[in-house]
């Protein structure tokens, strides 16, 4: 049994422990009635649909047990308390008490203080370390940003080498005409409803040591696995839109079950426009990204599509070329769906959680690879380019990296129809683009490769992935239609990958040229300019065509190919 405080009582009560069990939604189909790209099928499978029941028993402890760092932390923050005799009421807010209770780790610890503001009790936690005789520890204050929706200043400081927010139980006054609402010191009650989910409402009492379920229902609904929001679902969206997000977010971490009134408010009209003019798009990409790199990446990105979000998520310009398909987003879907299942069925694949997030982010916008815009100054710039600066406002090196990815994969292609013996290794050279040196036949495979390696880096194993999605014409291939043809992909990445390491090229992109530019000028009397680059290129395929190759070797065919 759990013991919870019951809201507006002083008094316990017990909610008795149940869970559910859930079984597995079939795959959803995907007809394709627009066809974008060449010799598509017919259909497409992706397992990932709107759950109507969570997928696992869900067990949900009956206390909270502190770990010896926690237990540390929130006996110094009773120590303020007791030494300077305030009447104040420490609670932890949010998703610390809902993973404690899961039975997880959590360090992102956010305490609420019900009469004084964040600043003031970090301030009060440094006089009583300077009394203590111990180190003074910087504030941080995060201003409020009404504009943003972020409407509570919070201070942040450093304890035991832990990271801690501290902020003010606050309720919201809105006055009419204005979405920007007044802010004042609120009862437990009152931020409780405020929150943004039920699962995310519940409270740690440090001063009881007790949890506190204020909506009355946070608990029944982390027990049933049920994502559900303290007051009405759309007046929850639009005080701050970006709870959509999260509420997917945590839906999909934890195979939850998004409430029909939530689904609906957040596919209305309303709380979409709110996102995309509300919502800065730092936040929109953090929450994204969030998923990306998450347990369920496929879940939350189909019921942003489910909610009809995947554009206001993924916004494009308007003047796209080509222009968007109306089932585009249903083939994004569906690349990623298989792009994963590929990454957890493959164990020769060890992919560092960079490497993964990015190989998702590939196979996701893997449709919208040839897809261009002008910008300002006329310039044609790729879409991808387009979704990862402007609207999630990621790294530029993400971008950078996925466009280079998608353009690998291509190059991966006749590389893969050459190892395969299904073309020779002339076709492979023709779609490369360059006229190699002249070498027996048998040499150039590990020339071609080598040099694609030397251009993706240690990004060849997803590039690769990514290539078996598209081979065998670069299009759309028909391992998207049966799960049963998911072993051929597998197949076919383990056997590019075992030649590309029986030809030694793992790590090939570390290796240095054997003769510098300066002495290639000497070799060949020529002058610094673009001949200079050529014959550097020429010098890396020979010496991939002669892996134990020397530098006086090198320099001698320099010499009678000059």
């Amino acid at each position: 049994m759990m013991r919870v405080l019951a809201p507006s009582a002083n008094r316990f009560i017990s909610y008795p422990k149940y869970s559910f069990s859930l079984l597995h939604h079939p795959l959803l189909l995907l007809p394709l009635k627009t066809p974008f790209l060449l010799n598509p099928p017919k259909t497409l499978r992706c397992r990932a649909t709107m759950a109507s029941e969570p997928h696992l028993p869900i067990q949900v402890k009956d206390q909270i047990h502190l770990t010896e760092k926690e237990s540390l932390i929130f006996q110094r923050l009773k120590g303020v308390l007791h030494h300077f005799n305030l009447d104040t009421q420490l609670r932890v807010a949010g998703g610390w008490v809902r993973d404690k209770l899961l039975g997880k780790d959590c360090y992102d610890i956010d305490v609420a203080i019900d009469n004084m503001l964040g600043r003031e009790f970090c301030e009060k936690i440094n006089e009583y370390l300077l009394k203590t005789g111990e180190d003074v520890q910087g504030i941080g204050v995060i201003q409020c940003n009404p504009d943003q929706s972020k409407h509570l200043e919070t201070a942040r400081m450093r304890l035991l080498d832990l990271w801690i927010d501290f902020v003010n139980l606050r309720a919201e006054d809105y006055c009419e005409n204005s979405r920007i609402p007044t802010m004042r010191f609120g009862t437990p009650e009152e931020d409780a409803y405020r929150r943004d989910l039920t699962i995310n409402s519940l409270f740690y009492n440090i001063n009881s040591d007790s949890v506190e379920d204020f909506t009355g229902r946070g608990i029944t609904d982390l027990k049933s696995g049920k994502i559900v929001t303290p007051l009405p679902p759309k007046e929850t969206f639009l005080d701050d839109p970006l709870r959509v997000l999260r509420a997917i977010r945590f839906g999909a971490r934890f195979c939850f079950v998004l409430d029909e009134g939530l689904k609906e408010a957040a596919a209305s009209d309303e709380v979409r426009d709110a996102i995309k003019e509300k919502i800065s798009r730092e936040r929109i990409g953090h929450e994204v990204d969030l998923m990306i790199g998450g347990n369920e990446p496929v879940k939350a990105v189909t019921y942003i599509r489910d909610l009809q979000l995947f554009w206001i998520v993924f916004n494009v310009p308007s003047n796209v070329e080509p222009s968007l398909p109306e089932e585009c987003d249903r083939f994004c879907l569906a690349f990623m769906d298989t792009a994963l299942r590929l990454i957890q069925s493959l164990e020769s694949l060890n992919l560092n959680d960079e490497q993964r997030r990015l190989c998702l982010y590939s196979a996701l916008f893997l449709p919208l690879r040839s897809m261009v815009y002008r910008d300002n100054k006329k310039k044609k710039v790729p879409v991808v380019d387009f979704i990862f600066r402007n609207s999630l406002k990621l790294k530029s090196k993400d971008a950078e990296t996925v466009i280079s990815v998608h353009r690998a994969a291509e190059k991966f292609i006749p590389l893969i129809s050459c190892i395969t013996s299904e073309k020779d290794v002339q076709h492979a050279e023709a779609h490369c683009g360059k006229i190699l040196i002249d070498v027996p036949e048998t040499l150039k495979l590990r020339i071609l490769a080598g040099l694609l390696l030397r251009e993706i880096k240690d990004f060849w194993p997803v590039a690769l992935l990514v290539s078996t999605l598209l081979y065998p014409n670069g299009d759309l291939c028909e391992s998207l239609a049966e799960d049963l043809k998911l072993e051929k992909n597998r197949a076919l990445f383990k056997q590019v990958k075992d030649v590309i390491l029986k030809l030694d090229l793992e790590n090939i992109w570390e290796a240095k040229p054997l003769v510098n530019g300066k002495d290639i000028m000497s070799i060949l009397n020529l002058k610094a300019g673009p001949n200079v680059k050529e014959w550097q290129q020429k010098v890396i395929e020979w010496q991939l065509a002669h892996p134990t190759g020397t530098a006086d070797e090198c320099q001698e065919w320099l010499r009678e190919a000059g």
